[in-house]
């Protein structure tokens, strides 16, 4: 069996993926160790997972503004040296990265000390990180669709990203028994990702009353730090009461969005791969300030795919009517679950675990594995 490092802090859109691979490869007997960063994000997702080994290494996200540049090339430098030592003394068989800076150091710790490293970027545009690090990578795992041009001699895979198996579809009435949410009303699901959306919930508490009014009851992720926490009653406009719940982190994004008729949300990749997981339609509000705008992006993908709608955040004034004509417009709903049925039907995890102890192995590119000539990029 071989041991795999995995570089993947920073945000729940890296994490997330990193800890659905790592039980994928603990599945098949491989032993793995998670690369997170020392943000709060990061140790309260891994509290869940007291199995998988973790080493919160040193980094800090890039900038341009003399104190951050400062910053980062110092912390990466720190995580370089971590890396260095980590490696030397447990020679893992390969490393793979999730994008964000906690990559850096360890991908090229790989590089000077010979691990195979393969990166996967879950962006229709990718990364900085990605852009600069493929360049000394044996693997890359993109969209389908997405090139990176001038990688030459780097085996490219084209696939999805993989997602937690408790991070799955159940029935819609089962989900909304364990939540305690009425069964008979519309379900709004807030989700603006790890980290939550301080415009979203700002939005949301404006509208609350509002769409309570129409009879949809509301349950909003608001973020750590970025809102309240609990439930609110208001009431229809013939005075049936209608809740609303708050929580500032949840466990249960199966669930919740198993419950949901739709979701409101930001549209980070990690996001999108749970709502097709979980075949739940989404209007995306991309997060306007995201590098390289690629959650434009992603959003405008997952809106050709038929999953759902996508608003710019300038446009906010007609957002509270486009909830109201989607969510109770069955048939519409109903064609965008049939959409994300079939966008969830590619088997992700198995096709980079397999490939990933090829790699571990030192093993030459399985033919069934070799792309096809994508698209472009849309």
């Amino acid at each position: 069996m071989s041991k795999f490092l995995i570089a993947c802090g920073g945000t729940g859109g890296h994490l997330a993926p990193g800890i659905a691979l790592a039980e994928a490869l603990h599945a098949r007997g491989h032993t793995t160790t998670l690369f997170i960063s020392q943000k709060k994000v990061d140790a309260r997702l891994c509290e869940h997972y007291p199995e998988l080994k973790v080493e919160r290494v040193p980094g800090a996200p890039f900038g341009w503004r003399p104190d951050v540049h400062l910053r980062f090339h110092w912390r990466q430098t720190q995580g370089l040296l971590f890396s260095l030592k980590f490696l030397r003394a447990h020679r893992p068989d390969a490393i793979i990265g999730f994008g964000g800076f906690t990559n850096a150091g360890v991908v090229m710790a790989g590089k000077l000390l010979g691990v195979p490293v393969a990166l996967h970027e879950a962006n229709r545009i990718p990364g900085r990180a990605i852009r600069v690090l493929s360049r000394i990578s044996k693997r890359l795992y993109l969209p389908p669709g997405v090139r990176l041009p001038g990688r030459l001699g780097l085996d490219v895979r084209h696939t999805g990203l993989p997602v937690r198996k408790e991070v799955c579809r159940i029935p819609r009435d089962a989900a909304r028994a364990q939540l305690g949410v009425d069964p008979a009303q519309k379900l709004l699901v807030l989700f603006g990702g790890s980290q939550g959306s301080a415009p979203l919930n700002d939005w949301l508490l404006a509208h609350l009353e509002a769409l309570a009014s129409e009879g949809v009851q509301v349950w909003c992720v608001t973020g750590l730090g970025k809102g309240e926490n609990g439930v609110r009653e208001l009431h229809t406009k013939n005075g049936t009461v209608v809740r609303a719940w708050f929580e500032p982190f949840t466990d249960r994004v199966g669930t919740l969005l198993s419950a949901a008729d739709l979701v409101l949300g930001r549209a980070g990749a990690g996001t999108l791969a749970e709502l097709v997981r979980c075949e739940t339609p989404a209007i995306l509000i991309p997060y306007p300030h995201a590098a390289d705008n690629h959650q434009a992006a992603n959003a405008a993908y997952f809106e050709q795919q038929g999953g759902g709608l996508t608003i710019d955040e300038t446009n906010l004034v007609a957002l509270r009517q486009e909830i109201l004509d989607v969510i109770f417009n069955d048939w519409l709903l109903n064609k965008f679950r049939v959409n994300l049925h079939r966008m969830s039907q590619e088997n992700t995890i198995d096709t980079i675990v397999q490939d990933l102890e090829d790699l571990a192995n030192r093993m030459p590119p399985r033919r069934h594995l070799r792309h096809t000539p994508a698209p472009a990029a849309t």
